[in-house]
């Protein structure tokens, strides 16, 4: 984690400002900017007003619903976005009949009660077609994130989405860890909870399990540290 990732707002004041000129009439009021912190008055929402919210959210606020919480996911950086297109080239090489979904929104968590946008999302060509924005876990056979330099990153994306993906039995998650510089594959879920968990240094081959059944060279990742 970078020195000053706990003191970084969230969102400006100006994205929350459009989050609330654009947000349902019956939320506008609950909304709150506190500490560079988007926070909800009166009790949590629940599932159908997140969705309200982030349907109508302006598209530099990517909003998560995370454990019952509204979570603002941070905007993606350029080495971010590199990592993307490395994992998106390395796919298509080994797997051409596999596609590596960039912002897909997912059902998470038991029940499906968490809405995740996860960075990547593997699953067959043409599987998301005619979804809509959350899409069920069925067919997914590989969630990504790929760590922001952000307050959130570390209860969101090593904590919390571990959990939300195996509750919703996707069979890989693939964590791209900025801060420690690896990678980290958790397999084989039952009971909402991973039972395998293997962390790679970049650099290192990384064995990606059934059902994706590859390697990543991970070479290339070292020229994205920061």
């Amino acid at each position: 984690m970078t020195p000053d990732t706990a003191e970084r707002p969230q969102m400006s004041v100006e994205d929350f400002d459009e989050l609330v000129r654009r947000a349902p009439r019956e939320l506008k009021n609950r909304l709150e900017f506190l500490g560079g912190r988007l926070c909800i008055r009166h009790g949590p929402l629940d599932v159908d007003e997140f969705e309200e919210l982030a349907a109508a959210a302006p598209e530099t606020v990517r909003l998560e619903y995370i454990n019952g919480k509204v979570v603002v996911k941070a905007m993606p950086d350029g080495n971010h976005r590199e990592i993307f297109v490395w994992l998106q080239e390395q796919c298509m090489q080994y797997r051409p009949d596999l596609r590596v979904y960039g912002e897909s929104g997912v059902m998470s968590e038991a029940y499906r009660k968490g809405r995740a946008r996860t960075d990547g999302a593997v699953a067959l060509k043409g599987h998301f077609k005619g979804h809509g924005e959350w899409s069920a876990a069925n067919g997914i056979l590989m969630a990504v994130e790929i760590t922001s330099h952000d307050h959130d990153t570390n209860q969101r994306d090593r904590i919390d989405k571990p959990v939300g993906y195996a509750a919703v039995d996707i069979p890989v998650y693939l964590l791209i860890d900025r801060d420690n510089n690896t990678v980290v594959v958790y397999s084989d879920p039952k009971d909402s909870r991973y039972q395998e968990t293997v962390s790679h240094p970049w650099g290192s081959p990384v064995e990606l399990p059934d059902p994706l059944g590859f390697t990543l060279d991970t070479e290339e990742l070292k020229d994205y540290a920061d």
